[in-house]
């Protein structure tokens, strides 16, 4: 006799494959509230979040709050210093996830994880985003050299010696090339501040014939 799928083996499944759901993905793929509830009070299923599930061990990733965010805020983008983390530019551990979204747009109410909401105009808000997946979610992430530009054009939100540390790291560890550092500056407003201390970095390192020939 074939064993046919309960609602919670439904959901199980589902959270295996995808690790993170809102309750209303899980109820369009017929999985209701009430045995959402059950298997959270049985342990089966984690409440991450509010609306938010996930299995047990569904992953301790130290960028599943982005992953959380992402869900809550699909239109924001991740930005600043939570940018700078995720690309390993910093050892900055921020105690708030920093999303980006227009000028204009409605700015969602988040429980957790605790968000910094930061309003960006075009052309700064479209220009560099990336898309990474953590926790099997879609992220959006701006770039290496666009995240740079971002910490030396916002000093009221990013402490310069972080910004200049972050610089230091994307150079030494090629995460992105002088020339598209420098390019990402002069389209995001930043390139007269970034300027000296990138050319300090590039000159007094190994990486002179890397900024002539690119």
């Amino acid at each position: 006799m074939i064993k046919l799928q309960t609602q919670r083996d439904k959901a199980v499944a589902l959270l295996t494959q995808r690790t993170m759901m809102r309750a209303y993905e899980l109820k369009a793929e017929g999985v209701t509230a009430a045995t959402l509830a059950r298997a959270v009070s049985d342990g089966e299923i984690i409440r991450a979040g509010r609306g938010l599930y996930q299995l047990p061990d569904g992953g301790d990733s130290a960028h599943m709050a982005l992953a959380e965010v992402s869900k809550r805020i699909p239109d924001g983008v991740i930005c600043l210093v939570s940018a700078l983390t995720y690309h390993d530019l910093t050892d900055q551990m921020p105690r708030q996830v920093w999303v980006a979204i227009g000028a204009k747009d409605w700015a969602p109410r988040v429980d957790y994880p605790k968000v910094r909401i930061v309003r960006l105009r075009e052309p700064y808000l479209g220009y560099g985003i990336e898309h990474y997946t953590i926790a099997g979610v879609e992220v959006a992430i701006y770039s290496v050299a666009k995240s740079l530009a971002d910490a030396f054009r916002n000093a009221r939100l990013v402490d310069r010696s972080v910004a200049i540390e972050s610089l230091r790291s994307a150079i030494e560890q090629r995460k992105a090339s002088p020339a598209e550092i420098a390019q990402a500056a002069k389209d995001c407003g930043a390139w007269k501040i970034m300027r000296p201390y990138l050319e300090a970095l590039v000159q007094n390192g190994r990486l002179g014939h890397f900024w002539a020939h690119r």
